[in-house]
């Protein structure tokens, strides 16, 4: 006698059918637990294996292929533009939470009287910026851009290190000391 009202009994070919979805989830999901094979590096990635940022278990992971050719003059622009990057990032974040915590410039943005006090923290600021004050920001970066944010890669004077924007221009004392 079946132990199921009629409500809930189903077919004889549904049940095997169901029986293999069961049994085909079972055999997937334990394909998840099976080793997998370890992969080969190919010795142009070799090439940078004792790079700094290369760590183990991962090595140098170039998941996109830039420097999969192993060429050095392009592992080196990379890093550069890399630091470079972060490092203005830094700058605009550290920009962003000054003005959203209230800090302003005091006096006029422009001849309109527009207050550097009226200008909202964030994206929102893009739209309050008077137009000549944003050709003007726009301008300055684009200047330090092309002429003073140089190293080595780009034309300057060989640096201390990778990313070494200083161009001899700001010597603190700090290249003195010792480690």
């Amino acid at each position: 006698p079946p132990l199921l009202p009629p409500q809930f009994r189903i077919s004889r070919r549904k049940e095997e059918t169901m029986k293999l979805i069961i049994a085909a989830t079972l055999a997937a999901s334990a394909a998840a637990f099976a080793p997998a094979k370890v992969a080969q590096t190919s010795t142009a990635l070799n090439a940078f294996e004792n790079e700094l940022g290369a760590q183990v278990p991962l090595g140098f992971y170039d998941p996109l292929g830039l420097v999969a050719d192993g060429n050095q003059a392009n592992f080196d622009r990379l890093r550069y533009v890399e630091i470079k990057h972060g490092r203005v990032a830094m700058l605009a974040i550290a920009g962003y939470l000054t003005t959203l915590a209230g800090v302003r410039l005091p006096g006029n943005i422009s001849y309109d009287g527009t207050q550097f006090s009226d200008i909202p923290a964030g994206f929102g600021a893009l739209s309050k910026i008077p137009d000549a004050g944003l050709f003007q920001l726009f301008a300055f970066i684009g200047f330090l851009e092309v002429f003073v944010m140089k190293d080595s890669a780009n034309g300057a004077e060989p640096g201390d290190f990778p990313g070494d924007f200083r161009n001899g221009a700001l010597d603190f004392g700090w290249d003195t000391f010792d480690e």
